[in-house]
């Protein structure tokens, strides 16, 4: 091998490769054109492949040590390059994405809304007015300590707040990844969810309230229900997405209306996650709170509400008509 005419060869592209690190390492990678980028890491695997040459056969040290940083300077700018584009990407969907796609979708959060609460209002109803009702859809340790105790059962959650967290979480997400997978039912599991756990709530709420603790029950509700509550109608909504595609695919193909919803599916999925977790450290650690007067828990959920709708409801500026 002669190293010279290997060297004299190569150089260009080594000179070219550092040219260009240079300006991403000052500039900034989105300082660099497409087809520059895609120069650079053309150079950088080739470099790759001419430093572990030059280390095979020991063509020198500072021949070695020059490919060497070319080597790790373009590792750098290229994959943690991607990692802070794939970062800007998370950003840009938390910021942007997820208000546009529950836009787009919002017809369906309705409708898993409306699901939700109709069975809510029926359990609330019968169980306000026929006992063998609330026997049925409550367990019985339960009834027993609201109406023979006159206490609610959140108190446990005290003292045991990491735990009970943790748990509160993996149950909720639980659900909201039950009731978007019920999607693949025709929507059919997704419609049970929601209904009964609109029915089990409903029935709950008048059992607090009949024996006089739906103030403070409520209270326990509000500031983490802001959250919790319209994330699982978003889950519904996703299911009913997918359920839709496969009975009512429209003018597509159904293979290809699944894609499209399941898409948006997808990407309703992963705005609901941040809420539920946020909404299980509220429920662990706030919720339950004897320090926290029960009027300022309700003004709490009123402002989390308020800024979960404006937050919903935020349009890029490129969306906005200038008029």
């Amino acid at each position: 091998m002669n190293i010279n005419r290997w060297v004299t060869r190569k150089d260009s592209n080594w000179q070219t490769l550092n040219r260009l690190l240079l300006q991403a390492e000052k500039k900034g990678l989105k300082s660099l054109s497409a087809d520059e980028i895609k120069q650079m890491a053309s150079l950088y695997r080739s470099v790759t492949a001419d430093f572990a040459k030059a280390k095979t056969n020991k063509l020198g040290k500072n021949l070695t040590q020059k490919l060497q940083s070319l080597t790790s300077r373009g590792y750098s700018q290229i994959y943690q390059g991607n990692r802070r584009q794939e970062w800007q990407g998370v950003k840009e969907f938390y910021t942007w994405g997820f208000p546009q796609v529950f836009r787009e979708t919002a017809i369906y959060t309705a409708i898993a809304t409306a699901i939700f609460f109709i069975p809510a209002l029926i359990g609330w109803w019968y169980g306000w007015h026929d006992p063998a009702f609330l026997d049925l859809t409550v367990p019985q340790s339960l009834i027993h300590k609201v109406r023979d105790q006159g206490e609610l059962w959140m108190g446990s959650i005290l003292g045991n707040q990491p735990v009970a967290s943790t748990g509160i979480m993996t149950n909720n997400l639980g659900v909201s990844f039950k009731a978007i997978a019920g999607g693949a039912t025709a929507g059919i599991f997704t419609i049970i969810i929601m209904a009964y756990n609109g029915l089990h709530i409903g029935t709950i709420g008048a059992l607090v309230t009949k024996y006089g603790l739906g103030y403070p029950f409520w209270a326990f509700v509000a500031p983490h229900g802001s959250l919790e509550l319209p994330a699982i109608f978003l889950a519904g909504g996703a299911g009913l997405l997918i359920g839709k595609a496969m009975v009512f695919p429209g003018k597509y193909s159904r293979i290809d209306a699944l894609k499209i919803n399941g898409r948006k599916a997808a990407q309703l999925t992963f705005g609901i996650i941040p809420l539920m977790i946020i909404a299980g450290v509220i429920e662990g650690f706030f919720s339950p709170s004897l320090a926290v007067p029960s009027a300022f828990k309700y003004i709490v959920g009123a402002i989390i509400f308020g800024l979960l709708c404006l937050y919903l409801g935020k349009k890029k500026p490129s969306e906005v008509e200038i008029t």
